[in-house]
C-alpha cells in the first residue's frame, strides 16, 4: 500500500465510512473573481494551500476558509459552499465571511503585525493591540461556529492550519469533545522569553491545547512550545515524550516537516505547457546567459534586500560574469495594506534599479524584477530554466519554494543556494548553504553555484530529490493523522473514534495515558 492510500485508509478505519476530513485555514485554496463580464477561478499564491489541496483531492471532505474574492459570494450555495476545483470538483469549499474591519484588525493587525514578527527572528518589532486581539478572538469564534456546523455530530477529523486560528481548537473542544482535532503551526515557534512578551500568551496556549495534536516543522519549534506550556504552569508536561495532559484529553506535540506533492509537481514540470513557457522565458532573457531565480512573497522574512546586496557584491567581485548572468526575482505582492510591507516593496525596487544602473549595459540588465503573482506554469518554467535558485530567508519554518525547485528538476540539473535558517536546510543539506545576513556569503554562494562541476551538481540534486520525494505531502499527512488518532482518547480510557487506535505507549512519570 502506498503512502497516499495509507492515510486515506487510516481515516476510513478510524472515522468510519461516513467520517469526514475538514481542513481549516485563513486563506482559501480557490478564489472567484470578476473579470469584466465573467467570473474566473484561480489559485492564490502560497505554499500552504498548494501543499494541502492534494489531500482533499484524494479523499474529499470540506475546506473552511475566509471568502476573499470579488465574486466569492456569487458562486456559493445557501450554506456558503462551492465545489472545487472548477471543472473537476473533488471537495467542498465552505467560505466564512468577515467584515473589512475584522480582516484589518485580525489579519493585517494581530496575526501579521503581532504573531508573525513575534515568531520570526527577522528584527521586526511586534505590535500588540487589545482591539486587534478582540477581533482575532471574534474571527476565531466565527470559524469555530462554521466548522462545528460542518462537522455536526458525525465522526470528523478537523485539521487546522497556522497562526491565524490558534483559539479555534479549544472553542471546538468545548462544543464537541468527540472531534479529532489536529493543528499544524507552519511558522517557527519562539523561545519562552520572546513568547511571553505577547500579552495574551496564556489564552493562546489554552486555545492550542484544545487540540489532540499540535504539529511543528522542526523539533526545536516543538521543544520551544512545550517549554512555554511548562513555564506557564498549571498543566502536566512531559517534554521527553512530547505530551501535555489536560483534564479531559492529552495534547501530543510533535515535529512533522511539511512536504509537497512531488508527483504532481514533477508532472507539471514535464508538461508541454511548461516547455512552451520555458522557451518563452529563454527568448525573453537571452539564449547565451546563465539564469538565476528567486521566487518569494514580498515579505521582510524572505531576505530579498539582503539577496540583492549579495548579487551586487557578486558582480563587483566577479567582473567575468557581467553580461553572462541574468537573475529573475519574482516578488509576489503580499499584505501591501501593512505599512512595513509597502516600504519593503519600495526598498526592493529601489535596490534593484540601483544595481541595474550600476552594472547594466545597453544590451544586458543583470536583474529582471517581476512584482506580480505569475501563473503556476510560468513559475514552473523558471524552475526548469534556472542554473541556480536563491532561497535565502532570514528565518523560515520550512520554505516550500526550495522543495518545489528540487521537484521540478527531473534533469537532475540546477543548484539550490539555501539559507541555513530555513527549516528546509535540515533535509536539503546537499544545497549550497549560506548565511542570508551576510552579503559576502550570498555572493560566494552564487559564485560556487555557477562553478560547480556538472557531476557534483547532479549528485547534489539527486540527493535532494530523493529527500523531497520520500518526505512528500502524503507522508506528512499520514504521519500527522496517525499521531492525532493515537492521541485521541476520552478521559474514561475509551476511544473517541469509530475504531480504537493502538494503545498509547508514552509513559509519563508512571502516569497512565488518559
Amino acid at each position: 500500500m502506498n503512502v497516499r492510500s495509507q492515510w486515506r485508509d487510516l481515516l476510513t478505519r478510524n472515522l468510519g465510512a461516513n467520517g469526514r476530513l475538514i481542513i481549516v485555514s485563513n486563506r482559501e485554496p480557490f478564489i472567484h473573481e470578476r473579470q469584466r463580464d465573467r467570473i474566473v477561478c484561480r489559485q492564490p499564491a502560497g505554499g500552504l494551500t498548494a501543499a494541502l489541496s492534494p489531500l482533499l483531492h484524494s479523499c474529499g471532505g470540506v475546506w473552511v476558509a475566509q471568502g476573499s474574492g470579488s465574486a466569492d459570494w456569487d458562486v456559493v450555495d445557501d450554506r456558503s459552499s462551492v465545489m472545487v476545483p472548477p471543472g473537476k470538483p473533488a471537495y467542498a469549499l465552505r467560505r466564512v465571511w468577515l467584515s473589512e474591519n475584522l480582516v484589518r484588525d485580525y489579519y493585517s493587525g494581530l496575526a501579521n503585525r503581532a504573531l508573525w514578527p513575534l515568531c520570526h527572528n527577522a528584527y521586526q518589532k511586534p505590535r500588540f493591540s487589545a482591539a486587534e486581539w478582540k477581533s482575532y478572538r471574534k474571527v476565531n469564534e466565527i470559524f469555530a461556529e462554521a466548522i462545528a456546523e460542518e462537522a455536526a455530530d458525525g465522526p470528523t477529523m478537523v485539521f487546522i492550519q497556522d497562526y491565524h486560528l490558534a483559539l479555534v481548537p479549544q472553542l471546538l473542544r468545548n462544543h464537541n469533545p468527540n472531534l479529532v482535532i489536529a493543528h499544524f503551526w507552519h511558522i517557527p515557534w519562539p523561545n519562552a522569553d520572546t513568547f511571553f512578551t505577547f500579552p495574551w500568551s496564556q489564552e493562546l496556549l489554552d486555545g492550542l491545547l484544545g487540540n489532540n495534536l499540535v504539529g511543528f516543522q522542526l523539533d526545536r519549534h516543538a521543544a520551544n512550545f512545550l517549554h512555554c506550556v511548562e513555564r506557564a504552569g498549571g498543566t502536566l508536561v512531559d517534554g521527553t515524550h512530547g505530551c501535555v495532559f489536560g483534564e479531559t484529553h492529552k495534547t501530543a506535540v510533535r515535529d512533522f516537516p511539511i512536504g509537497i506533492d512531488f508527483e504532481g509537481h514533477a508532472r507539471m514540470a514535464a508538461s508541454s505547457e511548461t516547455r512552451a513557457a520555458l522557451e518563452s522565458w529563454r527568448l525573453r532573457l537571452g539564449a547565451n546567459v546563465r539564469i538565476g531565480i528567486g521566487i518569494d512573497r514580498m515579505d521582510y522574512t524572505k531576505g530579498i534586500p539582503e539577496r540583492v546586496r549579495g548579487l551586487d557584491l557578486f558582480f563587483e567581485h566577479h567582473p567575468e560574469w557581467r553580461g553572462k548572468v541574468v537573475f529573475v526575482q519574482v516578488g509576489v505582492p503580499s499584505r501591501d495594506e501593512i505599512p512595513e510591507y509597502r516600504l519593503l516593496a519600495e526598498e526592493v525596487q529601489a535596490r534593484i534599479t540601483a544595481l541595474n544602473e550600476r552594472w547594466g549595459t545597453a544590451n544586458w540588465q543583470p536583474v529582471c524584477f517581476i512584482n506580480e503573482n505569475l501563473p503556476p506554469v510560468q513559475m514552473m518554467a523558471l524552475h526548469r530554466l534556472a542554473d541556480f535558485c536563491l532561497v535565502t530567508p532570514l528565518h523560515d519554518g520550512m520554505n516550500l519554494v526550495a522543495k518545489e525547485f528540487v521537484a521540478s528538476r527531473d534533469d537532475v540539473e540546477g543548484v539550490l543556494v539555501l539559507s541555513r535558517f530555513a527549516g528546509a536546510a535540515l533535509e536539503l543539506n546537499s544545497a549550497v548553504l549560506v548565511n542570508p545576513f551576510s552579503e559576502e556569503d550570498i555572493a560566494e554562494g552564487i559564485r560556487k553555484a555557477l562553478a560547480l562541476p556538472r557531476q557534483e551538481r547532479r549528485i547534489r540534486m539527486a540527493q535532494m530529490r530523493s529527500a523531497v520525494q520520500t518526505g512528500d505531502i502524503h507522508k506528512w499527512a499520514a504521519d500527522i493523522f496517525s499521531a492525532a488518532i493515537r492521541a485521541t482518547w476520552t478521559a474514561g480510557g475509551t476511544p473517541a473514534l469509530a475504531e480504537a487506535p493502538p494503545r498509547c505507549d508514552t509513559q509519563v512519570m508512571e502516569i497512565p495515558c488518559p
